[in-house]
């Protein structure tokens, strides 16, 4: 029983584990896949995590533009002492002695009519948070795009690597080769030393790319937010060129690259939100109505101390009348005392009960004058509106731009692609006759060098033709809302 429970325990926290995981933690293999580089990218960005803070924010004033439709209420709690001839709080009277008093109070504002100010600055933070949600997206846009160049550019460079490595030992095998001849008297010397060189040259050749290749791994760690002592290396994503067609005219993906860009929709949804800033700041020209209600009640330790009388009086003849009933002052008015005892029996709780008092108001605001202030602020929305236009006008022109530049681009790697595949096939057929003439001495090596120079190049190239066609064809995809998946 205890071995069972403590493997359920087990499974229980490699599950939780397995679960918790976030798209940020690390290959274990220490070879990313693009889509691996992308996640951990967007997980770890610090513009993607200040736009996501941003949208929060813009939440909060959203939630907030929507409870001001709702009464405000307001509660106040004071309690104080103070000394010498002062005013009773509770009875208004003077007295000379320590008053210990509180007060209590709610209030309470409801709008009435605001010319629709409530409703517009609702209007225009929805469409505000809408349009910030559209700026992240194209901020992890921008990510995704940094992202897929850097790691093709690492692909190129390992393919580069790759084929410097092809050219070095076929240059070592040809010197080798040609050292044993050398050495059996049918070539001379200088065959030797010429391809020594030429081995020479090769090897910085490959030590030239694969420090490209190193500094291309570290703008790429840069990239994901990670130090350059973390292992990483890229899976080579396997890609059937054939499939890279252009099938669409440039205005068809600037059509669809509209419809799907977050920049057009952050755009629309911008001058959405200015036009309801207008409106909103409009309001402020207009009358408001509230309806104001109020609760407050107090104490006071002066009050503590109530007269209970006993039911009898006196009329004491030492203080002297206060009038009397005739012309002749024979008839006197004393002030009669009413006996009784003073006790501590009003104490806070009757006091609280006993003070309540409740006021209802309705109050109507007109702005007459306050220093330009509200029609200042409208000029000011009506100003904003017209540039948020023209920034949307500016955003649609960009992009149109940069479609139109991707799609020449494309057209121009894929026939630079073509060229270069026929470039390298004619190069290799060249090479291989040379290499058979050099091998029988029917040509000397400065022909072949000249030959194996060029093959390396033309294969060079059509990496590179190969690898920028790729990628500016997955830039075309992209402004049609394909993901950057290989």
């Amino acid at each position: 029983m205890m071995k069972a429970k403590l493997l359920c325990a087990i499974f229980l926290i490699v599950t939780t584990v397995a679960h918790a995981q976030q798209p940020d933690s690390l290959p274990a293999s220490g070879v990313w896949s693009l889509k691996q580089c992308i996640d951990y990218a967007l997980a770890n960005n610090l513009s993607v995590k200040r736009s996501t803070y941003t949208v929060e924010t813009s939440e909060v004033d959203l939630l907030q533009s929507k409870l001001s439709r709702l009464p405000s209420v307001n509660g106040n709690v004071s309690y104080g002492y103070s000394w010498g001839r002062g005013l009773d709080p509770v009875s208004n009277l003077f007295v000379t002695q320590q008053i210990g008093s509180s007060n209590f109070g709610a209030n309470s504002s409801l709008p009435l009519f605001n010319a629709l100010r409530i409703h517009n600055t609702v209007k225009q933070n929805e469409n505000t948070n809408l349009a910030l949600k559209e700026d992240l997206e194209k901020t992890k846009n921008d990510v995704m795009l940094n992202v897929a160049t850097l790691f093709l550019t690492v692909v190129f460079n390992k393919e580069l690597v790759e084929n410097a490595k092809y050219q070095l030992a076929s240059s070592q095998q040809q010197f080798e080769r040609t050292r044993k001849q050398v050495q059996a008297g049918s070539l001379a010397k200088s065959e030797e030393l010429n391809l020594d060189a030429q081995v020479a040259t090769n090897e910085l050749n490959l030590i030239q790319q694969e420090n490209a290749l190193a500094l291309s791994l570290l703008r790429l760690k840069q990239a994901l937010q990670l130090p350059a002592s973390q292992a990483l290396d890229v899976e080579i994503p396997v890609i059937n060129i054939e499939d890279l067609t252009i099938d669409q005219t440039r205005d068809e993906i600037y059509e669809i690259a509209r419809q799907t860009m977050p920049e057009i929709k952050s755009a629309e949804l911008k001058i959405t939100s200015s036009n309801h800033a207008v409106k909103a700041a409009r309001g402020n020209l207009y009358p408001r109505l509230s309806l104001n209600g109020s609760l407050n009640t107090n104490y006071s330790s002066v009050a503590e101390t109530e007269f209970y009388p006993d039911g009898t009086i006196t009329f004491p003849d030492d203080k002297g009348p206060i009038a009397f009933v005739d012309k002749d002052l024979t008839a006197p008015v004393y002030v009669p005392k009413v006996n009784g005892v003073y006790k501590d029996t009003y104490g806070f709780g009757e006091q609280f009960k006993d003070n309540i008092y409740k006021t209802v108001s309705l109050q109507l605001t007109i702005p007459i004058f306050n220093s330009y202030q509200s029609r200042a602020a409208f000029r000011r929305s009506v100003i904003q509106n017209e540039q948020t236009k023209i920034n949307a006008q500016e955003i649609s022109n960009t992009l149109r731009q940069s479609v139109e530049t991707a799609y020449n681009d494309a057209f121009a790697a894929s026939k630079s692609y073509n060229a270069s595949l026929r470039q390298v096939s004619a190069r290799e057929e060249a090479f291989r006759m040379i290499k058979q003439r050099y091998e029988i001495g029917a040509v000397n090596f400065v022909e072949y060098q000249v030959s194996e120079n060029d093959l390396f190049r033309a294969k060079s190239d059509l990496l590179r033709a190969k690898y920028d066609f790729i990628f500016k064809k997955k830039v075309l995809d992209f402004y049609q809302g394909k993901p950057l998946a290989y």
